[in-house]
């Protein structure tokens, strides 16, 4: 594996090879099998927001509005502390493995939350589900970078962030006849709703199965020969249905250093300068257009 400055360099066509690919089921495959996080993440929030005014009924948990409030805020700081650990986890130990495990993550504790018996479990499996989700935005996101080809992935990125409204939708109209009472009974059809994405994520974790680890991780951490092999199946599996690749001249070559294991501290301080820089520059440059930046 890289992990420092002094490791020996590695030189590889497998960003060249991955590159070059027509568009093909083996890309379909990654959009399905991972864009569903974004649906995913756009049910879990309408279907709380949905769930609230039932959740404050004496006949399910009799909640307050301000105990409302933290199911929500328990959420959205699963995932982004999800995001920080997940993020440096992915990187560091490999995309499959944690676009599985987060998502596994997140159907178990979505599906708790769904037998809450009170406030505390409850604001615990929220916390949970979005670490899971927070976790999968950060592999996820990574695994398609890194698998869609240059000229596609812009578009992929933004088709697949787009979903997270096909997941609100699909919230909105589940919840209508899971929280009407004249066809469940309260307390049953709040419970249900939870269990709506965990039953996607089933389905989806069976379609997981069949993508393959990032060739560009198994490149950057030294495991070129797999990175090749991962490579040569994709495009195997391409050539099987009839489509011609184009050779890769020896000229398109990657060169690999090791450069050490990045801490958060360094990425803070990174971002603040960044970020400074960018606010005093924005400042300057209002204060006197004739500034050139």
């Amino acid at each position: 594996m890289l992990q420092g400055p002094h490791s020996d360099p590695l030189q590889s066509r497998v960003p060249a090879r991955m590159d070059r690919l027509p568009w093909s089921r083996f890309h379909w495959l990654v959009i399905v099998g991972l864009g569903v996080s974004w649906i995913l993440d756009g049910l879990e929030i309408q279907i709380v927001s949905s769930v609230s005014p039932v959740l404050q009924n004496r006949a399910t948990l009799g909640l307050t509005s301000v105990d409302v409030g933290l199911v929500g805020t328990a959420y959205l700081l699963g995932e982004v502390i999800g995001a920080l650990v997940f993020g440096r986890l992915t990187d560091m130990l490999g995309r499959k493995r944690f676009f599985l495990w987060t998502l596994l993550l997140y159907l178990v504790a979505s599906g708790l939350a769904g037998l809450s018996p009170t406030l505390w479990v409850l604001l615990t499996f929220r916390f949970l589900a979005g670490a899971g989700i927070g976790g999968e935005y950060v592999a996820i996101n990574s695994a398609i970078d890194e698998l869609i080809p240059p000229r596609h992935r812009g578009r992929v990125d933004i088709a697949i962030n787009g979903t997270y409204w096909a997941g609100a939708m699909i919230g909105a109209a589940l919840s209508i006849p899971l929280l009407n009472p004249h066809i469940l009974p309260i307390n049953v059809g709040w419970r249900l709703s939870f269990f709506i994405g965990p039953f996607i994520g089933l389905i989806i974790i069976y379609v997981r199965r069949f993508i393959p680890e990032s060739p560009r991780w198994l490149m950057t951490h030294g495991r070129l020969e797999e990175a090749r092999r991962t490579v040569a199946e994709i495009e195997q599996k391409i050539r099987a249905r009839g489509v011609k690749l184009e050779p890769v001249p020896n000229t398109k070559t990657t060169t690999v250093t090791g450069h050490g294991t990045v801490s958060y501290a360094q990425i803070a301080r990174t971002m603040f300068r960044k970020v400074s820089f960018a606010v005093i520059s924005r400042i300057v440059h209002d204060g006197n257009p004739s500034v050139s930046l």
